[in-house]
């Protein structure tokens, strides 16, 4: 949709019975944060500010004012995207939802803010008379309601009046499973405009994976980002739990959120191929500057404590940044295809990265790669393990946490102020963590020590 403020737009309220508008942006987080405005306020253009933290909320909702935000908690603008205006499908009345860019007040874009980040990495590729061209592939669990956060996730009921027990991975019946959900979710998906290719039933009880159509960036952050809402949202109507964790249950598949990554010049070529169907110099230094910078912003795609427990050696979760040919233990995959689909698959974000920070991170570091002609390693040969060559990511929380905040290179690709206010906020999140005693302890610490 296109409106813009006006009697245009005001007529599409009335025509469909709107009274307030969801202002929503993604926060570090990739969380729906804003305001609810009247429809007509909307319509008429007014200002709507916030304040300037919000895009840096913590996952606690706690905020980190030291060392980067100021006392005086300033605010910023928040400004509608309008092509992003879709009926709100979890509401249960009509509502409208639109996203938003948050901006400094002296017209500036919030250098917290995911989209911004996103946006300005895009931007270094538009000015080289590139197009970066990305698709997601988003697993998750459907569970069982989980009002008791000190006991496991448990899988839901289904049509058998029994709880899944495994053994369904890619099955149909399985997908069927669950149908309520899963028809009002498939109509959530199309009314927001978001273009999901397939849908399977992954290795995990009740665990699934949609991925995606490829296209812009932006819009594709956008979809994985309404995606996320539109599942957490529509399951708790029909009695589930989205849960979106890297790993939400002990033993049991880890969730990522796996991106295809390719680039085409001006003319739509695609820059990683050549005419012959041989990969070109920019491929290996677009796999290069992965190699290169990845390392530094691990706290981009594995942003939480429990990200770390799905890298585990002899698993299809990557514990490097080795490539391959259609190789799913690498950390970066090439997939079998044609030249002009020809892409790198980096394997390394979970389900519970922010999806505009992990396309920024990932395209940024490959442009770099290109720009400074980085060399590539020699890729692992199909049917060889990549893990056989070491866990060289940072194996928890604190290494990655440590090695983003000093990092030079991570700074530079990502910007001075968001590294510095992303390092501040997740020390707060890492601190709640600490101060919370789990189950491992209860349980061996408790009757011995």
């Amino acid at each position: 949709m296109h409106h813009t403020p006006g009697p245009e737009l005001q007529a599409f309220f009335d025509q469909h019975g709107i009274h307030d508008v969801e202002c929503i942006f993604p926060d570090m987080a990739g969380y729906p944060r804003g305001k609810l405005m009247p429809a007509r306020s909307f319509a008429s253009g007014s200002e709507l500010r916030i304040a300037q933290a919000i895009p840096m909320q913590c996952i606690t909702g706690d905020y980190s004012y030291d060392p980067i935000f100021p006392d005086s908690d300033p605010d910023v603008q928040l400004v509608p995207d309008y092509r992003t205006l879709r009926l709100a499908p979890w509401s249960s009345v009509p509502r409208a939802t639109v996203l938003h860019d948050c901006f400094e007040l002296d017209g500036k874009p919030c250098a917290f803010a995911a989209r911004s980040v996103l946006k300005t990495v895009v931007e270094r590729y538009t000015a080289q008379g590139l197009t970066p061209v990305v698709a997601p592939e988003i697993e998750f669990y459907l569970t069982a309601p989980n009002p008791d956060t000190t006991l496991p996730f448990a899988a839901p009921l289904a049509r058998g009046a029994r709880g899944e027990v495994g053994q369904s991975a890619f099955s149909l019946n399985m997908l069927n499973e669950l149908a309520p959900f899963w028809d009002e979710f498939r109509s959530a998906l199309e009314g927001l405009g978001i273009q999901a290719d397939t849908w399977i039933h992954e290795v995990g009880m009740t665990q699934y994976e949609i991925n995606l159509v490829h296209g812009d960036p932006v819009a594709v952050a956008d979809q994985a980002f309404l995606f996320k809402y539109a599942a957490k949202e529509i399951a708790i109507k029909h009695g589930l739990n989205a849960v979106f964790m890297a790993k939400p249950i002990s033993g049991a598949q880890g969730s990522s959120m796996h991106l295809h990554q390719s680039v085409v010049d001006s003319s739509g070529r695609n820059v990683f191929c050549a005419d012959d169907g041989s990969d070109t110099a920019a491929f290996g230094h677009f796999i290069g500057g992965l190699q290169a910078y990845v390392p530094d912003m691990m706290l981009i795609f594995a942003p939480y404590v429990n990200s770390y427990r799905r890298y585990v050696s002899g698993s299809q979760a990557p514990v490097n940044l080795e490539w391959g040919y259609d190789n799913r233990t690498t950390g970066l995959r090439i997939p079998h295809s044609g030249p002009a689909a020809r892409r790198v698959e980096n394997r390394i974000a979970g389900a519970d990265a922010n999806p505009y920070l992990a396309i920024a991170a990932s395209l940024a570091a490959g442009l770099a790669g290109m720009d400074e002609k980085l060399p590539s390693t020699a890729p692992i040969p199909a049917g060889a393990n990549s893990s056989a060559l070491g866990h060289t990511l940072a194996r928890s929380f604190l290494p990655a946490h440590q090695q983003m905040k000093h990092s030079a290179s991570a700074r530079h690709l990502l910007g001075e102020s968001f590294v510095t206010g992303y390092c501040a906020a997740k020390t707060v999140e890492y601190d709640s963590y600490l101060y919370e005693v789990g189950a491992w302890e209860r349980r061996f610490l408790g009757p011995q020590v």
